[in-house]
């Protein structure tokens, strides 16, 4: 290829690179809720959207949502006290709670804007007070806007991969270095859920304690064979639980 070809791919890769600064400098705000500076593209509306448009499928993968309308019942009123009782209740998400017929998967997740939900699988393992410890850590991914969050980040390095391969064919190492980067962020993430839950769980009068046993179902669901931490979204319980006790600590000085 000629030189001045070379030459043309450089700049433009540059000034893709620089679009995508730029374009990450202009997205920086600070989270009211947790005083964290994040990279953010998108309103508290659009997440709302977003999770209200996605709800449905999300109950669909997982056998529809459990027909046992006690139990529904009682996850609506530990997820609602939750909110009522911490700083959730000032934020503009329109909180619920939905128990999945899922028997088989251990899991409780949050979509953006306010949709939470939890298997009948997890559920079944756990008393009142660790229930509101699953869900005050998927209110701590809503209110840390941490989907939101990944999304943008996503965006970015999409883009500076696309710089990268543009200008010198170095897309796959950029892309395997963003890889990395949102992995260490996922685990930054469950962290900060985690300490969220716990001082949710202390305003609502819960037993903070109550979270280091829902580590150890998942760490017992996760099985000898679980995926090393380096490789996860997800913190090792055994570095989760030292977190948590930490957070216990600092709320409640105990």
């Amino acid at each position: 290829m000629r030189r001045g070809s070379w030459r043309v791919r450089i700049l433009i890769g540059l000034a893709i690179v620089a679009f995508a600064f730029v374009r990450r400098c202009s997205n920086q705000e600070e989270n009211p809720y947790t005083g964290r500076t994040q990279n953010i593209n998108m309103t508290a509306e659009q997440e709302i959207a977003i999770g209200l448009q996605s709800a449905p499928e999300m109950a669909q993968q997982h056998g529809g949502l459990y027909p046992d309308e006690r139990m529904q019942a009682l996850v609506d009123a530990v997820g609602n006290k939750l909110v009522q009782k911490s700083l959730a209740r000032e934020t503009p998400y329109p909180y619920e709670f939905h128990l999945l017929a899922d028997d088989k998967t251990i899991n409780a997740f949050a979509l953006p804007g306010g949709q939470i939900f939890i298997t009948y699988a997890l559920f079944s393992q756990l008393n009142e007070p660790q229930l509101a410890g699953v869900l005050g850590h998927e209110i701590g991914h809503v209110i840390g806007r941490h989907s939101a969050e990944r999304i943008a980040e996503s965006n970015f390095w999409q883009t500076l991969a696309t710089g990268a391969s543009v200008g010198g064919d170095m897309g796959n190492l950029v892309a395997g270095i963003g890889q990395n980067t949102l992995l260490k962020n996922g685990r930054g993430d469950e962290l900060e859920s985690d300490e969220l839950g716990v001082l949710f769980m202390i305003q609502s009068g819960y037993d903070p304690y109550e979270m280091i046993a829902v580590m150890e179902i998942l760490k017992a669901a996760a099985g000898p064979n679980r995926v090393p931490e380096f490789q996860s979204t997800h913190p090792d319980p055994e570095n989760r639980i030292d977190k948590i006790k930490e957070a216990i600590q600092q709320y409640s000085g105990r």
